[in-house]
Formats: C-alpha cells, structure tokens, sequence
C-alpha cells in the first residue's frame, strides 16, 4: 500500500503538476484537507525543488473564522512559510448568485492576486477523491455533458496562473487518518454539516443512501467515470482545437453548421468560457437554444444567457458578447 505522500507525488508526477523551481501558492483554509496538502507539500519541497507560499481568505461567515485566520498564520510561521492572509465579507458578493459562488469566485479572485504579486504560476488546492465524487454526482442531478462529467481536473489555466490538485486521488479517510497519525491539528468548519448547501446534502445524505442501498462502491464507480469522461473531453478538444481560429468569440457559420455536433457543442463552451472564464451556470437547454439560433432563427437574433452574456446571428457569423 503506497502512504499518502507517495500518492500525492505519484500523482504530482503523473500529470506534471510542478516541475523544478516553481513558486507555489496553496490555498489554506485551515481545515484537514488543506492542511494535509500543506504538510504533504512541504515535506516534497526539497525532494522536487520547488517554494511555498501558503494564502488563507477570511470569507467572514462565521464567528470563529477570525481564528481560522490566526491558525493558518501561526502554522505557515512553524513551518517558516511565507504567507498572506485576506478578508471580505462575501455575503454582501452573492447578490445575484449562491453563496457557496460567491465565496468561490473571492477565494480564486484572492489566490489569483497572492500568485501575481509574488510571481508564482501556480496555485495548489485541496480538493480530494471525495470531492470529485460529489462533483459528478452533483452534475449529473443538476444534468450535465461530457464536459461536466468530466469533475474537477488535475489541473487548469485561471487568469495567468494554473490551478493543480495533488490530492485528487486521496480519499477523505485517508486525509484524516493521516493528520490522526502525525497528530496535525486542524480547523473544524460547522457549516459543512449544514443541509442548507447542496454538497452536503450529497455528501451526508444521498452518497450513503447510494452506498447502503445501491452500489457499495458508488464512490469508486463515480470517480472512474470522470477519469474515462475526462479522457474522452480532452481527446474532443484536441480534435476541435484545428477549427478554432484566434477569435473564438465570433464563429464562422457555414463552417460551423459542416461540424459533428459534439465539436459544435464544444466551440459553444469554449467561445462562452472566453467571455467569462467559465462555463458555470450554462446548462444543456442553454446549449440547444443556440443551436437552434443557429440552424433555425433569422439574421440579427438574439439569445441571452447567464451573468449578461448575449449571443447575435449575423449573415455570416454567430457572436458572443458581455453587456
């Protein structure tokens, strides 16, 4: 049986997470995962040759999140890690989003902002095994593509920064089991017991009904069908990659009707990511409205998406616009 640090270098190694004198910003909440991740890079440092900064955000929910503050800046002292500690109060974010988003967006904002100030190209989190179950699992109720099947990747291009996850194929007992072991304290956050929030619904009640009544090894099951959709997506990019000219935001119709509609589907995605950065809240029905723009509606159409994005059908080309 491999240990837990020989997973997460394998794992480093296997998809090239770091590669000799990075700079790396890791993301520390002050919970298990992201203080197993910090231990774990740590003890790597010198193996692989590469520089830690740890950023913690204060999100300012909860009463106690000031001592979460506190308890990543006290650890990233013990461990000599330079660090940067922020807050904002991101209630007052999530006006016309979930709370749970705005929180994401501030956290990657905030992350996005250490790496640029100390030149790092990359930014470690804790997402484990678990967390891409509960990913897929969440996708698929709320339906979703390949393209969502696929969970949370290994790694991805943010902003000017890559996003890695060393611990994506550590399970969440194994995390705990390891910071019992080493007697590594950590934080604890309440609200991840709060049915409020749909992963913890998923987490707390449909993955163990799944588990107890359907499949005990649903969690296995789930991972390795975002390994296998992952593979296939990333084969479908690369294919697709020879139609994308520079603009992706102004597609070539008569070229674009020609295509299979899964490369179709796939420059949708992409020209709707180069405006805002991602594909959240784009849903398949979203995806069927444009191709009916574009196989059924006249010149100067409009369909209107999420967070102000506006596609137009001209003569010639389908453009995608931020108002």
């Amino acid at each position: 049986m491999m240990t837990i640090r020989e997973k997460a270098k394998d794992y480093i190694e296997k998809y090239s997470l770091i590669n000799k004198n990075d700079r790396i910003v890791v993301g520390v909440s002050g919970g298990a995962d992201s203080v197993c991740l910090l231990f774990l890079l740590h003890s790597l440092q010198k193996e692989l040759k590469f520089s830690l900064h740890v950023a913690h955000l204060d999100h300012m929910l909860r009463k106690e999140s000031g001592k979460d503050a506190q308890f990543v800046e006290e650890l990233s002292q013990r461990l000599k890690i330079p660090f940067s500690i922020g807050k904002i109060k991101v209630k007052d974010l999530a006006k016309n989003i979930s709370l749970e988003e705005a929180a994401r967006n501030a956290r990657l904002a905030f992350l996005s902002k250490v790496a640029s100030k100390i030149k790092a190209k990359k930014v470690a989190l804790a997402h484990n095994f678990d967390d891409q179950v509960e990913t897929v699992l969440m996708r698929i109720l709320r339906g979703t593509g390949l393209s969502g099947l696929s969970g949370i990747s290994p790694k991805r291009k943010m902003d000017n920064v890559e996003i890695i996850r060393p611990l994506l194929e550590v399970k969440r007992k194994d995390i705990e089991n390891f910071l019992k072991l080493k007697r590594i304290s950590f934080r604890i956050d309440r609200s991840n017991k709060d049915e409020i929030f749909f992963r913890n619904k998923i987490r707390h009640k449909l993955l163990p009904l799944l588990e107890k009544e359907y499949n005990n090894n649903i969690r296995e099951v789930l991972f390795n069908l975002a390994q296998n959709a992952g593979s296939d997506y990333d084969y479908l990019k690369v294919s697709a990659a020879r139609f994308f000219k520079k603009n992706k935001t102004k597609l070539n119709l008569s070229r674009l009707i020609k295509l299979h509609p899964s490369i179709i589907r796939l420059k949708l995605r992409t020209a709707i990511s180069c405006i805002q950065g991602n594909t959240r809240r784009i849903t398949f029905k979203h995806i069927q409205e444009l191709e009916d723009l574009i196989s059924n509606r006249p010149q100067d159409s409009i369909v209107h998406l999420p967070k102000g994005i506006f596609v137009v059908k001209k003569q010639n080309s389908l453009n995608f616009f931020l108002s």
